[in-house]
């Protein structure tokens, strides 16, 4: 496998506060890498940092996308070369229905024209995969939606998009056990029909449970203090974080 990110002595401030210190960490095409941590680690600012949200101030190390530095990029040109982000609170975006949302970020992302009818079958397919009613498509995006049906308009943004590394932030916050199953067969069918790559942020590991995970990261005070296989996902349930703080 080649690396496709490649994450090197990352350190990151919010208005001059340090957060992130030295963070290093890679992940292969087609892999499941889990990130977890305490509260105020720092999680969520490393999803944002590989975005490139400009609140996020990079002070030190790289970035790097199938080898290229991507550490100035804005925003728009990182999710043209495949990063997708999924946000732990979706927004609602008035004006705009679920599907213009999607068709005009295929058009962005593949710099192609979208074609109408095979693209409405597929958005049909992945809705009926994800249990939601069609008439969502129709809806301006996210607004009046459930905290469940915003999770799963996000899957569905993963799964029309096929992004090469997808970063999950807290999906599964908020949700029932009903739709925290759905949420994670769509995240299985992103795994088995996209050779991408999935950095999961959770505090929870009930959405992991159907998920094949090959690399997990605890997260402490802004460093990755441990790297392990799947098994620590099982040592952390029953010994918490404790043991790295």
């Amino acid at each position: 496998m080649s690396n496709l990110l490649q994450i090197k002595d990352l350190s990151v401030n919010i208005e001059n506060k340090q957060i992130l210190s030295s963070v290093n960490l890679e992940i292969n095409a087609g892999e499941t890498h889990v990130l977890m941590g305490p509260n105020g680690a720092g999680k969520s600012t490393l999803g944002y940092t590989i975005m490139g949200n400009p609140r996020y101030t990079v002070t030190g190390g790289k970035i790097l996308l199938d080898n290229e530095d991507i550490t100035e990029c804005a925003p728009d040109r990182r999710a043209a070369k495949g990063i997708f982000l999924s946000f732990q609170t979706p927004l609602e975006v008035p004006g705009i229905s679920l599907e213009s949302f999607l068709r005009n970020a295929l058009q962005s992302v593949t710099g192609q024209r979208v074609k109408l009818f095979a693209f409405q079958k597929e958005l049909k397919e992945k809705m009926a995969l994800l249990n939601m009613d069609e008439s969502y498509a129709k809806r301006d995006m996210n607004v009046g939606f459930s905290g469940g049906e915003r999770k799963k308009s996000e899957i569905l943004q993963l799964l029309m998009l096929k992004p090469k590394l997808a970063i999950l932030d807290e999906t599964d916050s908020g949700l029932d056990i009903d739709a925290v199953r759905t949420v994670s067969k769509g995240i299985e069918e992103y795994q088995k029909s996209v050779n991408g790559a999935l950095l999961i942020i959770t505090h929870s590991t009930k959405i992991l449970e159907s998920l094949k995970v090959d690399k997990t990261h605890v997260l402490v005070k802004g460093k990755i203090v441990k790297d392990s296989d799947s098994g620590l996902i099982k040592e952390i349930n029953e010994k918490g974080f404790e043991q790295y703080i």
